[in-house]
């Protein structure tokens, strides 16, 4: 069946497949990460930034396809990590843009998207390099133009797009040397060829399986499942930018007036600073992507326009060692010893999901621990001792943990402090704050000064008859936590913790994240999340598995 026009509805539905099958190969897409640096993982930064557009896109779902597309593009903007994934959020930022006041498109208008997508993504690049993601999505764009000239069916242009991005793919190798020496295509553009994969499938009315696919064979290239690891093929002394620097940073009003912003100047002043450049921004905030030497400068250079958030840096040639070391070799050579960092932080968390978030955004090492498993002095000082740094920041996330960690930080030889977090989104929000340019003492002050800056809400279950503050509660009551005071109780999980938002959440609230607990059900947290998003659309929503015992959900608010 032709389709000659394309609504909201039937793009919502080529988004969320091209986020599946993406999902489903990602770590695939991960095997094939060798360029430009190895700052992480393709796959998994391209998956977690197509799936938080994705999910803006569910929420949205409507005939206008203009509104659909703004939503895909908040959602990959808030959602982007890592090159790959701001890239893609700059392809379909374009393409959103292109769109924004149509209801509907035909497949012109289809292929003249593509390409705008594609002008702004080279836009955000500062020195866009042939061969990667970048390539693919020109090439077929291009082809679409061309296709949309003697064709109307969109699902044919899409097949033609389809078709070119994976020729453009199996090019690559002969446009990157490194990609032909390792034997493997651009993973950035393989990622790219999953999500279109999954949009032809659904104009098609056809639906790909959920395994992964097999990894692609470039004639006599060497497969990348030979290869165990790809980062072998460079030196860890050859990376000349070592730390890979995200960072939002949030307009004020107060800052324009003295200092007004320009995306050009903005990402022109950034250059000197590093390479890997992406830079990107609308009405409300810019969004780097930087590999540096000097991170703090970079932060530093940031706050003349506003103030800091979702900051993450990482060191890159450890990471590079840490890969390369895990190469099997002939003679294995002695372990060595990890090098001596200049900062340290230790932190405390419940929940595996919740100890992989903290990885994230920062932590170098983090203590299993919590409510009803408080670690010890001891185990403090261990952790202290495995980070190897010279100064050391604990974030014990827990009233019941500052002491042994203030007892840890006195017995430890390390130059070590406390930021006395009583909760995971007290951590949260101190570990953002920090700033790897600053002393220790400014950081403890400043980081400190994070916590008064967010709310914590806990949902969790009564263990006995009480009477407190007012309230009768009965045994498996579900009890609503706001910083530690209890205020609702309810023998419904999901309306305890509806009842519990009512009251914290305020007009000054922006951004609401939700750790979901072991016990708490799909159906539940997708109940509570549409309740949040009809009846509080202002504040910006972020999920995560936590997998934390005892409290079914922890919100964080700021």
């Amino acid at each position: 069946m032709s389709k000659k026009d394309l609504d909201g509805k039937l793009f919502a539905e080529m988004v969320i497949q091209g986020a599946n099958h993406l999902s489903a190969n990602a770590k695939l897409v991960d095997a094939l990460n060798v360029f430009p640096v190895p700052d992480g993982d393709t796959g998994t930064n391209m998956n977690l930034s197509m799936t938080s557009g994705a999910k803006e896109v569910k929420a949205n779902i409507q005939e206008h396809i203009g509104k659909v597309g703004s939503a895909l593009s908040k959602g990959l903007l808030m959602g982007a990590r890592g090159n790959s994934g701001v890239i893609l959020s700059q392809l379909f930022r374009g393409f959103s843009k292109s769109i924004e006041n149509k209801a509907s498109i035909d497949g012109k208008e289809f292929a003249d998207a593509l390409n705008a997508g594609v002008e702004t993504a080279y836009k955000a690049v500062m020195k866009p390099v042939e061969g990667t993601i970048l390539t693919v999505a020109k090439d077929s764009a291009k082809k679409a133009v061309q296709a949309a000239k003697n064709e109307d069916d969109i699902a044919v242009i899409m097949e033609e797009v389809l078709k070119e991005a994976k020729a453009s793919l199996n090019r690559t190798p002969d446009l990157l040397p490194v990609l032909k020496e390792v034997g493997v295509v651009d993973s950035g553009g393989q990622g790219l060829v999953f999500v279109y994969e999954g949009f032809l499938a659904e104009l098609k009315g056809e639906k790909l399986p959920d395994t992964p696919a097999a990894l692609p064979k470039m004639n006599d290239l060497v497969s990348a499942e030979h290869h165990k690891n790809v980062h072998s093929f460079m030196n860890t002394e050859d990376i000349e930018f070592g730390y890979c620097t995200e960072f939002m940073v949030k307009f004020e009003s107060e800052k324009l007036a003295s200092n007004p912003f320009s995306e050009d100047k903005f990402r022109q002043d950034l250059s000197k600073y590093g390479d890997s450049l992406l830079v990107i921004a609308d009405e409300q905030l810019v969004k780097v992507h930087i590999h540096s030497e000097q991170p703090g400068d970079c932060l530093t250079y940031g706050q003349r326009y506003g103030s800091l958030i979702n900051m993450k840096i990482e060191n890159m040639r450890q990471q590079h060692t840490n890969l390369i070391e895990d190469v099997p070799t002939p003679l294995a050579a002695e372990a060595k010893p990890k090098e001596t960092q200049e900062y340290g932080i230790v932190t405390v968390s419940m929940g595996s999901g919740i100890a992989d978030l903290f990885r994230s955004i920062g932590a170098h090492a983090v203590i299993e621990g919590g409510q009803t498993m408080n670690p010890s002095t001891e185990d403090i000082v261990k952790a202290i001792k495995e980070v190897n740094a010279k100064k050391v920041i604990i974030l014990p996330n827990n009233k019941n943990i500052i002491m042994a960690a203030q007892q840890a930080a006195e017995v430890t030889e390390e130059e070590a402090v406390v930021v006395p977090s009583k909760t995971v989104p007290q951590g949260m929000a101190a570990l953002l704050a920090f700033n790897p340019s600053a002393g220790l003492a400014e950081n403890e002050e400043g980081m400190t000064d994070a916590l008064q800056h967010v709310k914590t809400g806990q949902i969790t279950f009564a263990v006995r008859d009480t009477s407190i503050d007012g309230l009768e509660i009965e045994k498996d009551d579900f009890m609503g936590i706001a910083d530690g005071k209890i205020v609702v109780k309810n023998k419904d999980r999901v309306q305890a913790a509806k009842d519990l938002l009512d009251g914290m959440i305020d007009e000054d609230s922006e951004i609401l994240t939700v750790l979901k607990g072991e016990d708490a059900g799909e159906e539940e947290v997708d109940s509570l999340i549409s309740y949040i998003e009809d009846k509080y659309g202002d504040v910006e929503v972020e999920v995560h598995d936590g997998k934390q015992p005892l409290y079914s959900f922890i919100f964080s608010i700021e």
